[in-house]
């Protein structure tokens, strides 16, 4: 009885054991997907502060409705016109995917000098459109990211760090089957978000026509003599929000292109390009195949795979008060070449009109920025950073020492060599 009693007990130990240890067993079988653990974009030392852990449940809840137009506080850059040759492009007429050699500026919040000078006199948070965007569309991203907030007196700066790779597009990030990080293969995250990056700089430089350009009254501020007439077209305004209760934002957005609307009005556009890295790996769905007769279907799975990418686009023109938001579907030339593509498609709408589509709600979108704006406000003067958990769906706000990440600048390698390509290519 007794020898009994302890057989029971170790079978339930076993048994325990089983269940303790299942998943861990399971990712051997045939039929499982081992689950992943990505890494964090940064290193979280053991001297940060952790201050606030925001879950996404709690985030999706959050709203600030009611926030009005903002008012342009500086213009400036140099658009040119789109050529509307490329909305008679389509799969029977697809046209090469060119290497346009054009510098894209990626300046973060203060080492802008606009800004510098801006918050001398104007606002009291600072920020670029792509961090606002990363902020207001986090319930939506699986992979991590994170921007460095300086708190100095009443005044915030959102920046990202120097040396990261936080401009890079993800692709296919909310998939249910995301690539996976298998060395230094074609199809790493990595190398689809270079090769992505690569396709949406070329892309809406290509769809131009450099022989017509509207300027605005201020000139670029980033571009310095020896680059004159090497830059994408862009232009850039300087915004201001009344967020209220004595908050006041000031974000640089951007414009890609203009074009004249049905009246001869001049109308902005947000271009970008959507990609097909696998016809096999994304679900199933053939461009070549579907775009002429299924494009809604198209659209439908580039939403479920990309869906934070294409928030953060929308809310990005959103801002910056665009008229068009552009997309074209460019996909490989052939499926094993990363440096050879094809524009399949073009295809446009209102970005108020697209948000509506996807469920975009920019009420929430203001509560979530308010939310982390509120909770910085009330620190000590000093640097903060926050960032999105890699493996849950979470981000948290640290208190980080003030020399971190001063010295990054001094560490280059042949990783950020590859970033730097793409954005000066």
């Amino acid at each position: 009885m007794q020898a009994l009693g302890k057989l029971k007990l170790r079978e339930r130990e076993r048994k325990g054991q089983t269940k303790r240890w299942g998943p861990r067993q399971g990712m051997r079988g045939k039929n499982q997907n081992p689950i992943k653990i990505r890494d964090a974009s940064v290193t979280v030392k053991a001297e940060w502060v952790t201050i606030e852990e925001m879950d996404f449940p709690r985030l999706s809840k959050l709203t600030l409705p009611g926030v009005k137009d903002p008012e342009d506080v500086v213009c400036c850059g140099t658009l040119e016109y789109y050529d509307k040759t490329y909305d008679r492009v389509n799969v029977k007429n697809e046209k090469p995917l060119q290497r346009i050699d054009r510098i894209f500026h990626t300046v973060t919040t203060t080492d802008d000098p606009v800004i510098r000078k801006l918050s001398k006199t104007e606002g009291n948070v600072y920020a670029t459109d792509a961090i606002l965007a990363t902020i207001m569309c986090s319930t939506r991203s699986n992979y991590s990211w994170d921007i460095v907030i300086e708190k100095i007196g009443n005044k915030l700066f959102f920046d990202k760090r120097d040396n990261t790779e936080f401009d890079l597009l993800t692709v296919n990030e909310t998939s249910v089957e995301p690539p996976q990080d298998d060395g230094n293969s074609l199809n790493s995250p990595r190398n689809l978000a270079l090769e992505a990056t690569f396709i949406n700089h070329n892309f809406s430089q290509q769809v131009l026509k450099s022989d017509m350009k509207y300027k605005f009254d201020e000139p670029n501020p980033f571009v310095s003599e020896e680059e004159e007439g090497e830059v994408a077209s862009v232009a850039y305004r300087y915004r201001k929000w009344d967020l209220g209760n004595d908050i006041t934002l000031i974000c640089r957005c951007e414009h890609d292109a203009v074009t004249q609307g049905p009246n001869n009005e001049t109308q902005f556009l947000t271009i970008k390009a959507l990609n097909e890295w696998d016809s096999k790996l994304a679900n199933g769905v053939e461009w070549r195949r579907k775009l002429d007769t299924q494009r809604g279907a198209v659209l439908a799975n580039e939403l479920r795979n990309n869906a934070c990418k294409l928030a953060k686009w929308t809310v990005q023109a959103l801002l910056a008060g665009s008229d068009q938001l552009k997309f074209g579907y460019v996909s490989r030339a052939s499926v094993r070449d990363s440096s050879k593509h094809v524009i399949l498609e073009t295809q446009q709408y209102k970005p108020n009109e697209f948000a509506n589509q996807i469920n975009l709600n920019m009420d929430n979108a203001w509560g979530i920025l308010r939310c982390i704006i509120d909770i910085c406000m009330k620190q000590k003067d000093g640097k903060y950073l926050i960032m999105k958990d890699p493996n849950k769906p979470m981000i948290r706000l640290y208190d980080i020492p003030d020399n971190t990440f001063d010295s990054e600048g001094e560490e280059e390698d042949d990783d950020e060599e590859d970033v730097k390509d793409v954005f000066q290519s």
